[in-house]
């Protein structure tokens, strides 16, 4: 299993509700066993400033690829990145 995990700052943190309903249009491509697009709570005592939080699980690294290969993806993706200052993704197999 792959764990698939993306932090996004906004040039905006206005556009954060935005951001998120645009990014939530990705759990309806096939592929994934679990996707949540969250706020972040900016709880923690150290740093706070990753606005936006995408995670999702794929059963193989197969799949993520082929998840990053979907229309709706490109789609999302040409919308999302003039939104956001960083990104920073992490993918773990288990």
């Amino acid at each position: 299993m792959i764990r698939h995990i993306v932090f996004f700052t906004l040039k905006d943190p206005a556009q954060r509700a935005d951001a998120i309903g645009r990014l939530e249009r990705l759990a309806g491509i096939p592929g994934s066993t679990l996707f949540n697009v969250r706020a972040n709570t900016k709880s923690d005592q150290i740093g706070n400033d990753i606005d936006v939080v995408v995670y999702a699980e794929f059963p193989s690294i197969e799949a993520l690829k082929r998840y990053k290969q979907h229309p709706v993806y490109d789609e999302v993706t040409r919308i999302v990145r003039p939104m956001r200052e960083l990104r920073f993704a992490a993918d773990i197999e288990l």
